[in-house]
């Protein structure tokens, strides 16, 4: 039956995130891989998606609020306008929201540039597109923008840039500066091209990094469709309530496919986002602080058994650190032999790249570990770990 299947479908893999996962499931593993937080959500937010629910808001429903909050928000934090009635379209999570974008711009043979190393999805949607991912290698281990690398990346065929979870960085928890942005810009400018973002880590920086949206630079609102959603920010990865935020016309355009495909995001969770999006400012700050917190932790448990963590996370909820040097074992033999032996479960860096690298041995040396875990899990995999690692 394997004839029968689309060209698109085959060209796909298994996600190898998912495959860790399930087997941390089955062998009872701390589960530091995937990257949801395993402690509740905010109080305010599950009373609010409660109250939806005892009040049977169960049918499809488009919650004109949310639009209504998101423009605020984009006018405070980015100094940028935005319609509510027209630019913003509620999708079921900021996955949905990237995929109906891609839909919307991307023709056959158009080629997209995604940065190095890279989270999976971005690749999927491009191929299902019929587009052409074309990856654009970050300089180890700072991961810093490569202008020339990036320049000779261009052809007549660029359609668009992804900024692939960018300010913060997934999976290497890296902010991009304002002067690399200000190169993606004029790039993107210059050669006629869109900016795709995934802004899913915006509330989620540390130190004195923020994060800062390329369509707030010259001439890029015009030319830029911002992605995001509540699931990082609030706790709520399974509720899928994302948002695509884009010139009028392409708001439009991944309108049209977000309804064929799916509907509308689910009812319950779009009334819970009122209340989320409503957060005061403590709320964010108490956030940053207790990611901030968790880092450090994480950071100087792994470095303490060996591990090289050359870039302290700005942002983001991932720590992507080098092997130790002592380790013979390649990332994915390491995942392995750490699930069964230590109890532990975190995702060979190997799965992140994708482009040409002359240096193969050194993208199996990275391997990426959530933080976005409760203290006593933490605690917990602290201690497996220093049991196992660095013997």
């Amino acid at each position: 039956m394997e004839a029968k299947l689309s060209k698109a479908s085959r060209a796909l893999n298994a996600s190898p995130i998912q495959e860790i996962s399930h087997l941390a499931q089955r062998c009872g593993a701390i589960n530091l891989a995937e990257g949801f937080p395993d402690f509740p959500a905010p109080p305010h937010v599950k009373h609010a998606a409660v109250a939806a629910i005892a009040a049977d808001l169960n049918q499809y429903r488009h919650v004109q609020g949310i639009c209504d909050l998101l423009a605020v928000k984009m006018k405070q934090n980015h100094v940028l306008d935005f319609d509510p009635l027209t630019d913003f379209v509620i999708c079921c999570g900021q996955s949905e929201a990237f995929a109906a974008t891609i839909l919307a711009t991307i023709d056959q043979g158009d080629e997209v540039l995604i940065f190095d190393p890279a989270y999976e999805t971005y690749e999927s949607c491009i191929i299902l597109a019929g587009g052409i991912p074309v990856y654009v290698p970050l300089d180890p281990p700072y991961w810093t923008l490569n202008v020339d690398k990036f320049m000779r990346s261009f052809t007549g065929r660029t359609k668009a840039v992804v900024l692939n979870s960018y300010s913060p960085h997934n999976p290497t928890g890296k902010v991009f500066s304002k002067e690399e942005l200000e190169v993606i810009a004029a790039a993107c400018c210059q050669m006629d091209c869109l900016a795709i973002t995934d802004e899913v880590y915006e509330y989620i920086t540390f130190d004195t990094h923020k994060h800062l949206s390329i369509a707030s630079l010259p001439m890029m609102k015009e030319r830029t469709i911002i992605t995001s959603s509540l699931s990082k920010t609030f706790s709520v990865t399974g509720w899928r309530i994302g948002w695509a935020c884009a010139p009028t016309a392409i708001a439009s355009a991944i309108r049209n496919i977000h309804i064929k495909v799916t509907d509308s995001a689910p009812a319950p969770f779009q009334e819970a986002a009122l209340a989320a999006l409503q957060s005061p400012p403590e709320y964010f700050s108490s956030l940053k602080a207790d990611y901030v917190a968790k880092r450090n932790f994480l950071i100087k448990m792994l470095s303490e058994v060996g591990f090289q963590v050359h870039n302290k996370p700005q942002g983001s909820v991932f720590i992507f650190a080098e092997l130790p040097k002592t380790c013979l074992l390649s990332d994915i033999d390491f995942v392995k032999e750490l699930i069964e032996k230590a109890g532990v479960a975190a995702v060979p860096g190997r799965g992140f790249f994708h482009g040409d690298c002359n240096d193969q041995t050194q993208q199996s040396r990275y391997v990426r570990f959530a933080f976005c875990k409760s203290n006593d899990t933490l605690s917990a995999a602290d201690q497996k770990m220093r049991s196992c690692v660095g013997k």
